[in-house]
């Protein structure tokens, strides 16, 4: 196995990407002290355009357009990505070469410091369809508006008054060490989460033998990846569709949640399968031509 004697990570420049990224750095050095570890920190498109909603721009390719560019010039020898940002299709030079270990993958509720309750006469700040579509239902009679920013941006508009909550990742603010601003979590069956959400994507180079980060990938995390991005990549779903995914995993078996939206009925639908973890990826596409079957009545 060899330990390269110098390791540059890719990473977005907010405080999230850098803590993410340092977590990995942390981990080369432990394995492998005698590499020169260093961090490259760019803005992404998805950074920069915050005045829109990604489908309206992009979609997830927008944060990590500058971060592959990067890699294959040779400026970085590795991205690392909240998986739930990638798209569903990566290049074959930059393969996915590890997922971490899952930090909590559920939404939370975030009300305004000192706050006790939702102050309904304000929209619920939402960035994705996802979660206004499920949130739809818990909270008929709230208002929604998009809010875009990293999490501490988003943080601040909610505490300056312009929203009456925040709907945010878990794993977002407990690795910022902002667990405290939580007020609820939704659970899965509630809401169901992002594909891929509270993992982390090591991204590569095609061809680079990074055989000494093994220790970092997470199997069950990975079951769970290969289960949720097939599931999305089968209804071919990006930012621009509310489709959501999420798999547990227990005991070599893998538990699969799915929605799927139907944009032509204007309508969702939710529900699960389960298999060997083995067969990880075939069940997320059977579960999403289930639904989509049921739905759209093929």
């Amino acid at each position: 196995m060899n330990k390269p004697a110098k390791f540059c990570i890719g990473s977005r420049e907010s405080k999230l990407a850098v803590i993410q990224s340092e977590m990995v750095m942390d981990y080369i050095r432990k394995v492998s002290p005698e590499t020169d570890v260093s961090l490259l920190t760019m803005k992404t498109t998805g950074d920069i355009i915050l005045d829109r909603t990604l489908d309206k721009v992009g979609g997830k390719g927008l944060f990590v357009k500058e971060l592959d560019k990067a890699l294959m010039e040779g400026r970085s020898d590795l991205s690392v990505h909240s998986l739930k940002d990638m798209p569903m299709e990566t290049a074959e030079e930059l393969p996915i070469v590890g997922f971490s270990k899952r930090e909590d993958p559920r939404d939370v509720l975030v009300l305004p410091e000192g706050a006790k309750e939702i102050d309904f006469e304000k929209p619920i700040g939402c960035s994705s369809l996802r979660r206004t579509l499920q949130l739809k239902d818990l909270f008929p009679q709230a208002e929604f508006k998009s809010v875009r920013g990293n999490v501490l941006t988003r943080l601040r508009k909610l505490d300056e008054g312009q929203y009456g909550a925040l709907v945010l990742a878990a794993a977002g603010l407990k690795r910022l060490g902002l667990a405290n601003r939580i007020s609820r979590y939704f659970e899965p069956e509630e809401i169901i989460p992002s594909a891929g959400q509270g993992i982390l994507a090591l991204q590569g180079r095609k061809g680079t033998d990074y055989g000494f980060l093994s220790g970092f990938a997470d199997e069950e995390a990975t079951f769970a990846a290969l289960a949720e991005r097939s599931f999305v990549r089968y209804l071919d779903g990006g930012c621009s569709s509310p489709v959501a995914a999420h798999g547990r995993v227990k005991d070599g078996r893998i538990t699969l949640l799915g929605l799927y939206y139907s944009e032509t009925k204007d309508t969702y639908i939710r529900g699960s399968k389960e298999g060997p973890v083995t067969e990880a990826e075939k069940l997320g596409a059977e579960l999403a031509e289930e639904l989509k079957n049921r739905l759209e009545g093929e």
